[in-house]
């Protein structure tokens, strides 16, 4: 399994840039409104130092990341959720994604157009949430106006599912997101999910600033008027798209130098895609052999049995029992006999709820029946 993130924005703010940073692509990134139509796919692998570390012990023949993917989706602008730009195709290709990514732009760069002539953050995240919440009110009165007339025949259920969807409305008039929505109970929820609403999706904002503001974005007024009115309880990711850019061609040891000549504990790109991981409750797992060491995605809170199905579904379906030891034990003791003569090593049945670093050897019944 791996996430898709959607990278979403006005024109001109950096969208396919920081795709190509992300890639390794060379997808167009012209100064020109709507230079990106047709929406870019790349597939990104995680880097993750645990896998590093344990590929160390063995040298195994493959060493294998996780990866999440990536969309490049076309710029939006004012009345897209009336057919304004490429309103509707752009909305369409941010409903197939999991988490988006909303790039705005803190930079001063006077070469670079801006579709409204003037740089404001504020106002474009306004914007673009403007557009999120129209489209999403579209949305529900054609479902509203569906099921008022299956709500005529007195069925529980239907008229249960309107007073549901009359409450998301009232909800997104007042421009609140419905991520932020309570609740009440697995059924409401259901309901809502079913409807595949924009709003419901973990936005992460991404603040383009200028490059001297790589070290010290709190010198970018724009970045910090931004942060305020985004507020504290939201994730904003400060980048300098541009310098990320140049950074993603460089090999690791490269990477390593300039980022400590640059004083910076960890790389933009690779704290975008950890925080769109922790977003969406993605955790790792790895599997430890010398043909091949791997990191596998999995979800919060889902069981051993469920996370052996991620590798194959037989494995999932003949599931015994799984031989379990934290990543940094394998690391610290080197080999798995070792681990193993210190108790590092444990039985867990399919319950077992997998836990972010573990290492697994999933035993299973694979003569066939």
């Amino acid at each position: 399994m791996s996430l898709k993130a959607g990278i979403i924005g006005m024109p001109n703010v950096g969208k396919s840039t920081l795709f190509n940073s992300l890639t390794n692509s060379n997808v167009e990134a012209a100064n020109y409104p709507f230079a990106t139509i047709e929406p870019n796919h790349g597939i990104v692998k995680v880097f993750d130092e645990r896998l590093i570390k344990l590929a160390s012990l063995i040298n195994p023949d493959k060493i294998t990341p996780a990866v999440c993917h990536f969309t490049d989706i076309a710029g939006l602008v004012k009345g897209a959720s009336k057919g304004e730009g490429l309103g509707n195709q752009f909305l369409t290709n941010i409903r197939e994604t999991d988490a988006i990514c909303h790039v705005i732009r803190c930079f001063k760069d006077k070469n670079i157009t801006h579709v409204s002539s003037s740089i404001d953050p504020v106002c474009d995240c306004n914007i673009i949430n403007t557009e999120l919440f129209l489209s999403d009110l579209q949305t529900m009165e054609k479902k509203i106006s569906k099921i008022k007339g299956l709500a005529k025949s007195g069925k529980p259920e239907y008229i249960e599912e309107l007073r549901i969807c009359e409450k998301v409305v009232s909800f997104l008039e007042k421009e609140y997101f419905i991520s932020k929505m309570d609740f009440e109970g697995e059924k409401e929820w259901g309901i809502i999910k079913e409807c595949n609403l924009l709003t419901i999706k973990p936005i992460i904002y991404i603040a383009n600033i200028d490059d001297e503001d790589i070290s010290n974005p709190e010198n970018n007024e724009n970045f910090n008027n931004l942060k305020k009115f985004i507020g504290e309880k939201k994730i904003i990711i400060p980048i300098a798209i541009n310098i990320e850019y140049e950074i993603s061609k460089l090999d690791n040891e490269e990477k390593k130098l300039f980022l400590q000549e640059m004083n910076i504990k960890i790389s933009g790109l690779d704290y975008l895609i950890k925080t769109t991981y922790d977003t969406l409750g993605i955790q790792t797992f790895f599997t430890f052999g010398k043909s091949e060491t791997k990191a596998w995605s999995f979800y919060k809170n889902m069981t051993t049995k469920e996370c052996a199905g991620i590798i194959h579904s037989d494995i999932e379906k003949w599931f015994i029992k799984a031989e379990i030891i934290e990543w940094d034990e394998l690391y610290k003791y080197g080999t798995e006999l070792k681990a193993k003569e210190n108790g590092k090593i444990r039985i867990e049945g399919k319950d077992y709820l997998m836990q972010d670093g573990d290492v697994v050897y999933f035993r299973f019944n694979n003569l066939k029946k």
